[in-house]
């Protein structure tokens, strides 16, 4: 029995946004949920007790705090983001994220580009502290875009492309920078500091 099932894009559109990256002196790490053997049933990094977490959360967790910003990929499901990257951003409270800019880049292998979720996103990140960027990237028929190295595809107007992503990263890296500097001299607000249990009540 032969089982055929669609080519996986989201590696290849995380490896594009890496390229553009590290071509603007910008080093960037990709975090693949499908790479982390993550525990279930599902418990959040900060419910564990000190010194008591599994490592492949506390390893996450280091790469989350030392990151000046995220770029968060993701496909469409049911109208709003990847299950898998919201299962991984979810084990970790905003104190982690907080204060650091985010981009939001959506893609599919139809029309839409992962518009709706898109949307979604915006909310889900706001609450998480890593406000998104106001340029966005949706990236439709992906897989006639993009190989599956993150380089163009062959026929593709490379420039326009290239083009559409750099106006969305260039704007997290101007807020990462700048949000790095405020952090540096500056005091942080409690608000994103507190336990998550914590953050509802006076």
């Amino acid at each position: 029995m032969i089982v055929l099932r669609p080519a996986r894009l989201g590696l290849r559109i995380a490896r594009a946004c890496a390229a553009h990256l590290a071509a603007g002196g910008i080093d960037a790490t990709i975090i693949d949920p499908l790479d982390l053997d993550l525990p279930t049933p599902f418990k959040p990094h900060f419910a564990y007790a000190s010194g008591r977490a599994p490592e492949v959360l506390d390893a996450l967790a280091r790469q989350i705090a030392d990151a000046d910003g995220y770029v968060m990929v993701s496909p469409e499901y049911n109208h709003a983001m990847s299950p898998a990257l919201a299962d991984l951003l979810n084990h970790y409270g905003n104190s982690l994220y907080s204060f650091k800019p985010s981009a939001i880049v959506t893609y599919s292998a139809g029309q839409w580009g992962g518009t709706r979720a898109a949307v979604n996103m915006r909310t889900f990140l706001s609450e998480l502290g890593c406000l998104p960027v106001s340029a966005m990237v949706h990236i439709p028929h992906a897989q006639d875009v993009l190989s599956e190295d993150g380089t163009y595809a062959e026929g593709v107007d490379s420039d326009r492309w290239a083009g559409y992503l750099d106006r969305c990263l260039q704007q997290l890296a101007w807020w990462a920078e700048a949000a790095e500097k405020q952090r540096a001299t500056s005091e942080t607000t409690e608000a994103f500091n507190r336990d998550p249990s914590q953050r509802d009540a006076p």
